[in-house]
């Protein structure tokens, strides 16, 4: 097992550290009693306190991880209190050892000679805490650095998949297609308005960093250039209804979110129905939560708690594996019928308002 492997594994890092830490305790004043010439068997009262201090300071990983997440003058006052009653308790045991073991039964006259061990192990139970509290803030920050890589891999994975796959030849084949008919046609000034359009459609997926978030605004226009894109295919068979509120629009999300699932529509609601069909797609912030909502009025899909059955596109599980990455459990994917027929995704990610340059 290497280090980095001990480290993930907490529970085992914990008494590894626990266990050394209190060796280490022990030989450090072994190694002071050899300086002031103490009889052997005070190495065994030595060997008892730090036995006892490991065994003390073991509730006190629980009540700190209960209270881990408490406002910061209650973990600091519990920490204080709980260190002190440790401490206390540890100085009289340390008492009992050295007196009865060591001294057999001595009482030092001076009340200074209790006060003094007494804060002697109070201190010695706060740098304890306060190694606690640095190691596991030590793992936090491991384990964010460890779901940055783990996010980076799978967005710049997410996005080669949509140059591969969303971005298929399909869709450039039949956008060249167009642009050819439209040429054919002698309608230049419209052929000339999709290859703009297709150019800056790529350039966006080229240059956007799949990693950053984006203001929605951006993705909309996106968007824009896309469904006006795939409009000269479908012509009058696609409508678009968006609706998108101002505090909406400055939402930070990721890049390319919801272009997966506007492709889906197209190919399974509005490619499927000889009248046409419409696509909604709808944003909003309620109760600090960015909403987003794609829908289509086509003939649906088998739906089985909430999952696609029988789903072969990659759209929807590419979508939720980043939403996964990004936002771990903080997040929610639903798929529902629409009424009266039709497919509606809905995407639930914490509001994050985009900076203004």
């Amino acid at each position: 097992m290497n280090w980095q492997q001990l480290v993930d594994n907490r529970q085992r890092f914990f008494w590894v550290l626990q266990i050394a830490g209190w060796i280490g305790y022990a030989l450090v004043n072994y190694i002071g009693s050899k300086v002031f010439e103490m009889r052997d068997i005070y190495v065994f009262v030595i060997l008892l306190n730090a036995y006892a201090g490991c065994l003390m300071t073991v509730p006190l990983r629980y009540l700190y991880r209960r209270v881990w997440n408490a406002k910061p003058w209650l973990l600091v006052l519990v920490v204080f209190t709980a260190s002190y009653a440790t401490g206390t308790l540890w100085s009289v045991v340390q008492k009992f050892n050295l007196w009865e073991i060591y001294r057999h039964g001595y009482r030092p006259d001076e009340w200074f000679y209790y006060f003094q061990q007494g804060l002697d192990a109070v201190y010695i139970i706060l740098c304890w805490s306060g190694l606690y509290f640095g190691i596991k803030y030590y793992q936090l920050l491991q384990g964010e650095r460890q779901k940055a890589l783990k996010a980076n891999t799978m967005a710049h994975e997410a996005q080669l998949k949509m140059l591969r796959y969303q971005l298929n030849p399909h869709f450039l084949f039949n956008t060249l297609n167009a642009i050819s008919t439209l040429i054919l046609v002698e309608e230049n000034k419209d052929a000339n308005k999709m290859v703009s359009r297709l150019s800056d459609f790529l350039r966006y997926t080229l240059n956007t960093d799949p990693i950053k978030k984006v203001p929605l605004e951006q993705e909309i226009h996106a968007l824009s250039l896309y469904l006006e894109i795939e409009r000269v295919r479908f012509d009058d068979r696609l409508a678009v209804d968006m609706q998108v509120s101002d505090e909406a629009s400055h939402a930070l999300v990721p890049s390319l979110i919801l272009q997966p699932l506007i492709e889906n529509s197209l190919k399974y609601a509005i490619a499927q129905m000889t009248q046409g069909g419409v696509i909604s797609i709808k944003a909003q912030v309620f109760a600090n939560e960015l909403l987003l909502e794609v829908s289509d009025n086509g003939p649906g899909a088998e739906l089985k708690d909430g999952q696609l059955v029988n789903a072969t596109g990659v759209g929807v599980a590419n979508t939720k594996d980043r939403l996964k990455t990004l936002y771990e459990n903080n997040y929610s994917f639903v798929l529902s019928g629409n009424t009266p027929t039709g497919l509606t995704v809905n995407i639930r990610i914490p509001y994050e308002k985009a900076v203004a340059e």
